[in-house]
């Protein structure tokens, strides 16, 4: 294939995730979302289909990963809420992990090219900490360990890394284990209606999230000075 045909094909590529993306974002996204969030529905829909509400939930939590603009905490909460602690929490660590080995199989395939139809160079910048190479693997688990950083920017920059795909599934399921738990604790608790508990659970999640904003802020702006000093 000549230089020619092959920017070609990459625009007709690009071209067509954009086009699919937009679509599955207004007709599955958005209904996902309120289908998510209204938790009687899905309840009820996991009471009439036990084996396959599992699959679809599964589909949603990989859907959320790949389409990175579409918030993942009203799935967790939803999966706490109608499957329990204990089962929503496995769901959703095996979701969220097999939405994460796609897109990095996608980045690597496609590269920087399809990590920016969904993040600007800007959103890259802040995550340059992630190419750190003596650092990687510390890194990159600390970052996804510590609630509130944005994962979903973090699953595509691992793509652009050196990082090995055998140990990006260990550190993309175990350091995810914390935030969701909290999720689907607190979605257990609404649906035994220990609204107190709840309360409380989803009180302390703001504050732990608010902490790691600001530990994840002082990673990047330290990231960016060691950049500069260099």
């Amino acid at each position: 294939m000549s230089e020619k045909d092959r920017r070609k094909s990459i625009i007709l590529l690009l071209t067509a995730v954009v086009t699919v993306s937009a679509v599955a974002l207004m007709c599955v996204g958005k209904p996902l979302i309120r289908f998510v969030s209204d938790a009687d529905a899905f309840r009820a829909f996991v009471e009439k289909n036990s084996w396959w509400s599992r699959v679809a939930f599964l589909g949603m939590l990989v859907f959320q990963v790949v389409f990175a603009i579409i918030p993942g905490g009203a799935f967790e909460v939803a999966g706490g809420y109608a499957f329990g602690a204990a089962e929503g929490t496995i769901l959703s660590v095996v979701g969220t992990t097999l939405g994460s080995i796609l897109v990095f199989l996608l980045v690597r395939r496609w590269g920087l090219r399809y990590v920016l139809l969904f993040f600007t160079r800007e959103q890259l910048a802040s995550a340059k900490f992630m190419h750190d190479e003596k650092r990687l693997y510390l890194i990159a688990f600390i970052a996804f360990i510590i609630p509130g950083t944005p994962k979903d920017l973090l699953c595509y920059v691992a793509g652009l890394t050196d990082i090995k795909l055998s140990r990006w599934i260990a550190i993309t399921s175990v350091a995810r284990i914390p935030a969701i738990l909290i999720s689907t604790v607190g979605g257990n608790a609404i649906g035994t209606r220990s609204y107190v508990f709840a309360a409380a659970v989803f009180a302390i999640t703001v504050i732990i999230s608010a902490v790691g904003v600001l530990i994840y802020r002082h990673i990047t702006k330290e990231s960016a000075t060691d950049t500069v000093d260099d």
